[in-house]
């Protein structure tokens, strides 16, 4: 189907499904170098991106970064192998947000889903190269019942949305609703 190859295509390159190979690379060479502050400088200083931090539309901590992280840290937690690696990333992530508030303080450039994507699909074995894949087999039934609704109708459909809710609510989380 058409629909579901056109939005494959649209993963390519190193951001959206493309993101979590280059936070990998990130945490694994900070891992490697055991200089958590040290390496995070270098690459503010050379005016390199931070993969895995800032997002289009969220300016504060990714919501889906929140639940993956609590994900990643029962993971972890199970492993034998893998809490010094996670103690790394939760380093990674406290010092890259505190030096990005720094180095750019007119921006709100937070923890987005990327980083604790890698972090999972890195510690549940996917090798690097199928992180983009694994992100668009999660997607293919929704993109697919998308275009299936617009063939249902024979209509373009242009999806337009605006909240009218309540704002700033607080979120509840699922275990004490």
């Amino acid at each position: 189907m058409s629909a579901v190859t056109g939005a494959v295509g649209a993963l390519k390159g190193p951001l959206h499904g493309g993101a979590p190979g280059p936070v990998l690379d990130m945490l694994l060479d900070i891992d490697a170098s055991g200089d958590v502050e040290g390496w995070l400088r270098e690459r503010l200083e050379s005016g390199e991106r931070l993969m895995g931090f800032g997002h289009r539309v969220y300016r504060a901590r990714d919501p889906r970064a929140a639940v993956l992280s609590t994900a990643a840290r029962e993971f972890f937690d199970a492993s034998d192998d893998g809490q010094a690696f996670f103690e790394t990333v939760r380093s990674v992530e406290d010092t890259a947000v505190s030096l990005l508030a720094e180095y750019e303080p007119d921006r709100a450039l937070e923890t987005n889903v990327e980083f604790y994507t890698a972090t999972l699909l890195y510690g549940a074995g996917v090798p690097r190269g199928l992180f983009s894949a694994t992100f668009a087999v999660a997607r293919v039934g929704g993109w697919t019942a998308h275009a299936l609704e617009q063939l249902e109708d024979n209509r373009l459909i242009r999806p337009r949305s605006r909240y009218v809710g309540e704002r700033r609510r607080e979120w509840t989380p699922v275990d004490t609703r």
